[in-house]
């Protein structure tokens, strides 16, 4: 659509802080109020809107849209978009290993070990892990527990994580990096350990390498936008 505002800006309100457009509140698509819980996120958004051009592009301002998504489709019901979230703990990435080569299966565990002792340290879990893709389920005091631990956020950390998951294929990177036991390079290097893997041994392929840097944006925007909360 074309530009119709000048200006945009936080104003900080009771209820958390709102962005304006032209001192009018900015309504997100199910036309709630777009109100965040702290200014650095209000900030960083009014800095995407004052960002555009001439015409408004939503794709280049996604921390809006996460803001969007955490008051249209997740605190309606946080609980059940957690719980969404929680199922990926019972096929997480960490827990699916190569039986060969060699050296891939090294990598993978230097890699994902770790990851998956402090989530047994964290969160007073275990977990199953197998060679190969099919199914293996994990134990359901594991299960129970990550349904427990996950809804114990808020809807915009909530919204924030979902893309971690999904991006990452992995329940337990998406927690470690928003707790800080992770930075965002370890992040991505463990989610995206076998693409490398295969770039390394095969050559890189541009389609694939296009979208890996597409699922590279929103996995930083996801992070970015966690720590602006």
């Amino acid at each position: 659509m074309k530009r119709f505002y000048k200006l945009a800006a936080a104003s900080p309100e009771e209820g958390g802080v709102a962005v304006l457009l032209d001192e009018r509140m900015i309504r997100t698509p199910a036309k709630n109020p777009l109100r965040v819980p702290t200014e650095e996120l209000a900030e960083a958004i009014a800095g995407e809107w004052n960002a555009q051009g001439d015409e408004v592009d939503p794709r280049a301002m996604p921390l809006t849209g996460l803001a969007n998504a955490a008051i249209d489709r997740v605190a309606p019901d946080p609980a059940a978009f957690a719980l969404t979230l929680a199922g990926y703990g019972e096929s997480d990435l960490l827990c699916y290993r190569a039986d060969a080569p060699r050296p891939l299966v090294e990598r993978q565990a230097a890699a994902w070990d770790p990851l998956l002792e402090w989530a047994r340290c964290r969160f007073d879990v275990e977990f199953e892990v197998t060679s190969g893709v099919m199914h293996r389920a994990q134990p359901t005091a594991t299960v129970e527990q990550l349904q427990r631990v996950v809804p114990a956020r808020s809807a915009f950390h909530l919204a924030a994580l979902s893309p971690l998951v999904t991006v990452s294929g992995s329940l337990i990177v998406a927690l470690a990096l928003a707790e800080g036991a992770i930075g965002l390079e370890q992040a991505w290097a463990a989610a995206t350990l076998d693409e490398a893997w295969q770039a390394e041994q095969w050559g890189e392929d541009p389609l694939a390498a296009q979208a890996l840097r597409n699922r590279r944006r929103d996995f930083e925007s996801a992070y970015r936008f966690l720590t602006l909360l």
